[in-house]
């Protein structure tokens, strides 16, 4: 599928504040893995946010050095995405929100479709030449989805279990289960800055895997 930010941003980047069912297809991103509280200061879950950013704007800037990417076009970074689960709770609900010493993670960035893993590579070692950093624990990582249940949920990250109540009712009336496995994860994706915006009006896209009953 190829990579068109403005098409698919209003499908699987900016749902209604109401729960819907999606399928979303085969995607590439940076990502970074890990485990414990992600507010931890110095802690390893905000460290992976400064090498995936720093790989993605490698990517973005290549246009002005001697690596020319094939098919390039300048796009928008996506937003900071995560996959997140709990070794023996998160198959019940998704995860427990009381215990973020317990997280284990999978932070990404999405990657256009036209950044192979050659590019990937050579963005890896521009970025430690430069930076003379370690970005070693960067992958890329291609992962399908598949079929979904999804919402905006709008206040802070502590308040999810409400909108994900209600996107669990929802699935069942229409006929769906839900399909957390070692392969299928609780994921968000992080539309504000939670830095600089107040929790109350955080906006957070929540996605549960699905099954057909």
């Amino acid at each position: 599928m190829a990579f068109d930010y403005k098409k698919e941003y209003k499908e699987f980047y900016l749902p209604k504040a109401k729960p819907e069912i999606v399928t979303v297809p085969k995607m590439n991103f940076l990502a970074v893995r890990g485990s414990g509280d992600p507010n931890q200061e110095g802690g390893e879950y905000k460290a992976s946010i400064g090498l995936l950013y720093g790989i993605a704007f490698t990517i973005k800037m290549s246009k002005k050095g001697d690596h020319q990417i094939e098919g390039y076009f300048d796009y928008v970074v996506p937003p900071l995405e995560g996959f997140w689960w709990q070794i023996e709770k998160s198959k019940i609900f998704g995860i427990d929100y009381s215990c973020k010493d317990s997280f284990q993670w999978i932070s990404v960035i999405r990657l256009p479709d036209f950044v192979t893993q050659k590019d990937f590579a050579w963005a890896v070692e521009e970025a430690s030449r430069k930076k003379a950093a370690d970005f070693s624990k960067v992958e890329f990582l291609t992962y399908e989805e598949g079929l979904c249940v999804q919402c905006m949920h709008i206040g802070a990250y502590d308040d999810e279990p409400v909108t994900i109540e209600g996107m669990h009712r929802f699935m069942e009336e229409q006929g769906y289960a839900l399909d957390i496995t070692d392969q299928r994860y609780h994921h968000e994706i992080y539309l504000s800055d939670a830095r600089r915006v107040a929790p109350e009006r955080l906006k957070t896209v929540i996605r549960h895997p699905i099954r057909r009953v």
